[in-house]
């Protein structure tokens, strides 16, 4: 199993942007064949260290998880978000 996490942190921080993106992150469930599980969530903390939203989705390969990347819907939410984006930051480990 893959586990993939991404924190997102917008440069717009208002409850309306972060919860767009937290929508289209949430979309990918049932679109992308190859997703596993996936969740996302935004920060309730606020602190200047947070991130605005998490993303943890679950691939049962490498394999899984490269597809994932070039899926068009995939795509088309990464693309939006390259365009609001001030950070962002990935892990992707093996259980």
């Amino acid at each position: 199993m893959i586990t993939h996490v991404v924190l997102f942190k917008l440069a717009d921080k208002s409850p309306a942007s972060v919860r767009k993106v937290a929508d289209m992150l949430l979309g990918l469930k049932g679109k992308v064949p190859q997703i596993r599980s996936l969740e996302a969530g935004t920060d309730v903390l606020r602190s200047e260290r947070s991130y605005d939203i998490a993303l943890i989705a679950k691939f049962d390969s490498l394999k899984d998880l490269d597809a994932y990347q070039v899926h068009p819907r995939h795509k088309e939410v990464e693309d939006y978000i390259a365009k609001v984006k001030e950070s962002i930051a990935v892990v992707d480990y093996a259980s």
